[in-house]
């Protein structure tokens, strides 16, 4: 049981993540957690499992992270495609009518599932384990198990999610969906190996701490600006993640990037969540004091778990640092 608690951590931790802590639901429907764990969490699960066995590393876990977010929002809920999705219209701003999709709505969402739903979570359940962070959790049988059941939360979600609506694609939609999936997880396979170290140190973890929160900060702003603005909605958007996308990659190549600076990158983006579940409303009927009790559960279990994990990267920090030193 010891062995394999990790991997149950992370399957709630996503989907705690990705909806709860985001302000989706409040705590008086925590039960939807275990219909939500399979589809978050057995995605979640398998990536970081699937990756660690082949000896990847975060910018493969990144990419497949990014392919689940492609695959849910294409195929499971096809809120890339459809119009009228959950009676929001999100595409109409930047709509593409080639493409079927709505440029500003597509950055954010697959962000959310990239960063959020998969990245945050896996990278605080690996920092909480210590020595076994980049070892396999679960064995033949336990991956297998996690495949199965991550199938069928998707089957779960894509069924559901139709029976709201019944808005369905069109096959070339859902076509080029299943390709883009399929070349970003052959992508994370074939990335080349990291190369050495840079002559520069990587910077403090509390900067990374800071420039994560105002990169967070100017994200979640862009879906304050007028319909009218799209233009600056994406270049907002799109220059929050790839400026963010390249100075993780610039950092972590640096000499002296550790877990602090990992648990600061992961922190920073958890932070964001918190606060913004303080100026979000629940997808399901709820009351306001309900709404606070909850953003002030979720928020303070989201800071627990990240100082009890920014705790233990500097403990495993300071015993691989230490034959080094003598």
């Amino acid at each position: 049981m010891r062995r394999i608690l990790p991997a149950f951590g992370l399957a709630l931790l996503s989907p705690l993540v990705a909806e709860f802590l985001l302000g989706d639901f409040p705590i008086s429907s925590l039960h939807f957690l275990l219909m939500l764990a399979p589809t978050y969490g057995g995605a979640a699960l398998l990536i970081r499992e699937v990756a660690r066995r082949a000896g990847l590393g975060w910018p493969a876990i990144v990419l497949m992270s990014l392919a689940y977010g492609v695959l849910e929002e294409g195929i499971m809920t096809m809120s890339l495609f459809n119009p009228n999705y959950a009676g929001q219209r999100l595409l109409d701003p930047g709509y593409v009518p080639a493409l079927g999709i709505g440029v500003p709505w597509t950055l954010f969402v697959l962000a959310l599932h990239t960063v959020w739903s998969m990245s945050v979570p896996i990278a605080l359940t690996e920092e909480l384990t210590g020595e076994r962070r980049t070892t396999p959790w679960l064995g033949k049988v336990g991956l297998a198990v996690t495949a199965v059941v991550a199938v069928l939360g998707a089957a779960m979600t894509t069924v559901f999610s139709y029976m709201n609506g019944f808005f369905l694609a069109s096959v070339p939609q859902l076509v080029s969906i299943v390709v883009i999936v399929v070349a970003l997880v052959v992508l994370a396979f074939r990335l080349p190996r990291a190369g050495g170290p840079g002559p520069r140190r990587a910077p403090a973890p509390w900067l990374v701490l800071v420039v994560t929160l105002v990169a967070g900060l100017v994200f979640e702003a862009s879906t304050l600006l007028p319909n009218a603005q799209v233009a600056l909605t994406i270049a907002v958007l799109a220059g929050a993640e790839i400026g963010m996308v390249a100075l993780a990659l610039i950092w972590s190549a640096r000499p002296g990037w550790d877990g602090r600076h990992r648990m600061a990158l992961a922190g920073g983006a958890l932070l964001t969540y918190v606060w913004h579940g303080f100026l979000s409303h629940p997808l399901v009927p709820s009351t306001p004091a309900v709404d606070l009790a909850s953003h002030i559960v979720f928020g303070l279990g989201a800071v627990t778990l990240l100082v009890l994990a920014a705790r233990r990267a500097t403990t495993n920090d300071l015993r691989a640092a230490a034959p080094q030193s003598r």
